[in-house]
């Protein structure tokens, strides 16, 4: 049975929804960013229970089939911006489609829909998050920020980085070890 659940966006997420497996006695053969796989079917009981600890941990079970694609869609984005070590040179409009196996312009229309913003700003959003996380870590420059994030030039990270954040790189790496947001929150 193939579970999906909203808000899983780090390794921590997955360590937690496998705890509140085990705790209900339910084996999962696989437990992924926004995914449960589990080794039978659950009783409703079972699926109400474990709704119910999943939302108190800040989860929540999905049952809309449009629901699941989105948080398909949103966990992808998330695995190759903050979790994938593969450079970002592949479009995520060729890696959104092959992964949820949809049509992109299909994909695209409805992200737009349910969540108010394109699936692009959300991209962007997203990596904005990883720039803030790199500049706070101090490990590389801002070139090579921008190489690992697939931007063009720094002009181009620096620009964007702006119109988001209303600040520099530069001036984000100051003052900013405060305004990170959690990922689910992005």
């Amino acid at each position: 049975m193939h579970l999906y659940i909203k808000n899983m966006v780090c390794n921590r997420c997955i360590l937690v929804v496998k705890q509140e497996l085990e705790k209900l006695a339910i084996t999962a053969c696989n437990v992924a960013l926004g995914e449960v796989e589990t080794d039978k079917e659950l009783s409703k009981d079972q699926i109400e229970r474990l709704d119910k600890n999943l939302q108190i941990l800040g989860f929540e079970l999905l049952d809309s089939g449009k629901q699941q694609l989105i948080e398909k869609i949103k966990n992808t984005i998330i695995h190759h911006v903050h979790h994938s070590e593969e450079e970002h040179r592949q479009n995520f409009s060729d890696i959104l489609s092959k992964t949820v196996h949809k049509d992109y312009s299909y994909l695209s229309g409805l992200f737009s829909e349910v969540e108010g913003i394109t699936i692009e700003k959300y991209i962007i959003n997203q990596k904005i998050e990883k720039v803030k996380e790199l500049l706070i870590y101090d490990e590389l420059n801002l070139s090579e920020i921008a190489y690992k994030l697939g931007y063009s030039s720094v002009a181009h990270l620096s620009n964007q980085f702006k119109k988001v954040t209303g600040l520099s790189p530069s001036h984000f790496k100051q003052v900013g070890e405060n305004k990170r947001k959690p990922l689910d929150m992005v």
